[in-house]
């Protein structure tokens, strides 16, 4: 029988960063894994960013569906909002969606009124866990859509186990509505560029011949002070290298000639950028998955990164984990990843090994037997 299953498309038509790249890759691997009498129907509030939208591979099964009924092809944000809330439940009832899928942590008012299955993917709560993180209101907003989407939902995916318990003690969830699927990572990550490319991008950025790097949004709760204050106790050759957006916490930090910001960087650019690098550093006080430290992993880096949430699952117990106040434990944990490092190469193949799990596919799989038992 004919399945029609519906995904808040939102982030995967404008987000770069991990809610992006988790629905862009489940999305993608779904497609290819499903039977062919399941069809794809992804909502997004307008196009977004063509360079998003156009990696998702869409076939005969699958296609994006835009709020055009509002009467402008283009709705403004309060319109949006309303429709991502509210309006598309009328959207999927007319579309004959059978289950939607909340890919970032929210499900539409009405879903279960209007019969339909809901299925949300929580990535973190970090909003209730460290609300200091977040202006007031924002994390008041963000605790309200929790307990509102646990109203609607069937099923709760959570991307790692700390996500699971956070679940279960701030929405007070059964741990039998819960499933544990880990975030998948792009396979583009896994290969290694050529020679040219790796000298194109080095020169592009004027990277330094030695650098460890991060990757993330530069705000407070990643922590970044620790690796920058770190950098002082490595050899004078190695740099730090952080890519991703800066906010007003990046103008706190120490100045080093040898510590440089990169934003901007296309997705092109990135697994280049990773094979170049020596060292992944991921100093984070709290995360609910840590993906950049599996892309890292799978571009053959070495990770140091920070005990306190859940990254410990990301990396595997081949990597190093630091108390994130541990300046000098942090540089000597990077020591002890740098070139020539004694042990360095075993750590590398065995953390490779254990990002196996997180494979695309095998994370799909898993999300469709959750749809099975539903449908």
């Amino acid at each position: 029988m004919k399945q029609t299953i519906g995904f808040d498309a939102k982030r995967i038509v404008s987000n770069t960063t991990g809610l992006g790249s988790y629905g862009r890759t489940l999305v993608n691997d779904l497609i290819r894994r499903a039977d062919n009498d399941v069809d794809f129907l992804l909502y997004a509030p307008n196009e977004g960013r063509d360079d998003m939208r156009q990696q998702i591979q869409l076939d005969q099964r699958s296609r994006f569906v835009y709020p055009y009924n509002l009467g402008f092809r283009f709705p403004v944000s309060g319109l949006t909002s309303y429709w991502r809330t509210h309006g598309i439940v009328s959207d999927l009832q007319r579309d004959g969606v059978q289950l939607y899928h909340g890919l970032s942590g929210e499900l539409p008012i009405g879903l279960r009124n209007a019969g339909i299955r809901g299925v949300v993917t929580i990535h973190d709560l970090i909003f209730l866990r460290h609300p200091e993180y977040y202006p007031w209101i924002d994390a008041k907003l963000y605790a309200w859509k929790f307990h509102r989407t646990l109203q609607e939902a069937d099923r709760i995916i959570a991307i790692s186990q700390r996500t699971k318990v956070d679940i279960m003690e701030f929405g007070d969830v059964t741990p039998e509505r819960i499933s544990v699927v880990y975030q998948s990572y792009n396979p583009r990550f896994s290969l290694t560029s050529t020679a040219d490319a790796l000298a194109a991008v080095r020169q592009r950025y004027q990277l330094p011949e030695r650098f460890i790097l991060n990757v993330g949004t530069i705000e407070r709760r990643k922590n970044l002070r620790l690796a920058v204050e770190a950098l002082s106790l490595l050899p004078p050759d190695i740099h730090l290298v952080a890519v991703g957006r800066p906010t007003k916490y990046a103008k706190t930090l120490p100045q080093n000639p040898r510590f440089h910001i990169l934003s901007g960087v296309p997705d092109a650019d990135l697994a280049a950028i990773y094979n170049l690098a020596e060292v992944f550093v991921y100093p984070s006080r709290y995360e609910g998955f840590g993906i950049p430290i599996i892309e890292a992993i799978a571009a053959g880096l070495p990770v140091v990164a920070c005990t306190g949430s859940c990254l410990e699952e990301a990396g595997g117990p081949a990597n190093l984990y630091v108390n994130p106040d541990d300046v000098g434990g942090f540089a000597e944990a990077i020591r002890c990843m740098l070139r020539d490092a004694a042990g360095r190469t075993v750590r590398i193949q065995k953390s490779q090994q254990y990002i196996q799990r997180f494979r695309g596919l095998d994370v799909a799989s898993q999300v469709l037997d959750i749809y099975r038992s539903l449908l």
